[in-house]
Formats: C-alpha cells, sequence, structure tokens
C-alpha cells in the first residue's frame, strides 16, 4: 500500500472511530441496524467494512439495476432508460400495482420516476466520478436501495 492509501486509511478509522466502537460493544454491525437487504449486504458490505462508502453505493445501485434488468426480460437498456421502460404505466414490463385505480397509477408512475432518478442521483455519479462519501451518507443510500430492492421483491408482475 503506498503512503496516500496508508494515510487514507488512518483518516477513514480515525474519523469512524466512535461509530466503529459502538458497533464493536453492541455487536451489531449498521447493515442490520438498518436492515439493509441481504442481496445488498452480499455485494455492498466488504467494501462499506473497508471504507469504500461511495463504491458500496455504486454496487447497491448496480444490484439494483441488474434486478430490474432481469424482471423486466431487458438485456439491452440500463440505468434511466431501463427504469422508465420497465415501470411505465401504459405498459409496463414491471407492474408494481394492480394499475386499477388513479391512485394505483400513480404509485406506479411515482415508482417509475424513483426508481430511474435514483440511478441518474446515485447510482451514475459514483460510476463516472471519483467521490468520498461520508460513512452516513452511504447508509442512507444503501437502506433507500433496500426500499427499492424490496418494492421490486414485492411486484404484482411478472412473478417468478
Amino acid at each position: 500500500m503506498n503512503d496516500l492509501g496508508h494515510f487514507e486509511r488512518i483518516a477513514r478509522t480515525a474519523k469512524n472511530v466512535g461509530r466503529l466502537q459502538i458497533a464493536e460493544s453492541t455487536a451489531v454491525h449498521p447493515f442490520d441496524e438498518r436492515n439493509i437487504h441481504p442481496d445488498i449486504g452480499g455485494v455492498s458490505q466488504k467494501l462499506f467494512d473497508n471504507g469504500h462508502y461511495s463504491q458500496s453505493t455504486f454496487e447497491a445501485f448496480k444490484l439494483l439495476d441488474n434486478k430490474v434488468k432481469t424482471v423486466a426480460g431487458n438485456s439491452s437498456q440500463s440505468g434511466f432508460k431501463l427504469m422508465m421502460e420497465a415501470f411505465n404505466e401504459a405498459n409496463p414490463k414491471i407492474k408494481l400495482t394492480d394499475l386499477g385505480t388513479q391512485s394505483e397509477i400513480d404509485e406506479q408512475n411515482g415508482f417509475r420516476f424513483i426508481f430511474a432518478g435514483s440511478m441518474w442521483a446515485i447510482r451514475n455519479p459514483r460510476g463516472h466520478d471519483i467521490l468520498t462519501d461520508p460513512i452516513d451518507l452511504c447508509l442512507d443510500h444503501l437502506s433507500f436501495a433496500s426500499v427499492l430492492l424490496r418494492t421490486l421483491e414485492d411486484r404484482k408482475s411478472p412473478k417468478p
């Protein structure tokens, strides 16, 4: 490890020393405190534990993108375009509601934009730029990704 990498690791540890001591004393990982989806833990926890918070967030939203792609049966799109197509309330590949009332149509359309916006606002900056997220922002992002992943799992159709 070069000197800069060594310094960065020490700085991250010092910055989070109080949080780490609390986690160690209660033996509860922040992912458990926040009820982070287990699939997200599988791709993000090691990065998180090593202090790579931006990369941890990026991997979680990449996982979400790939899960939507699989459920929608669409391998040619990704990110914003995939979400706008997959959750389109007029002809959805993924139905989150029964679409029987205006409220259900509005909910479908709202989630369409939430999923799409998460790709533009959270995933893309971490895929194109070198960012250094603080631990709390990372945990907020991972919690949000967990909500979206659970919403996808609770969809009306298509079901496996």
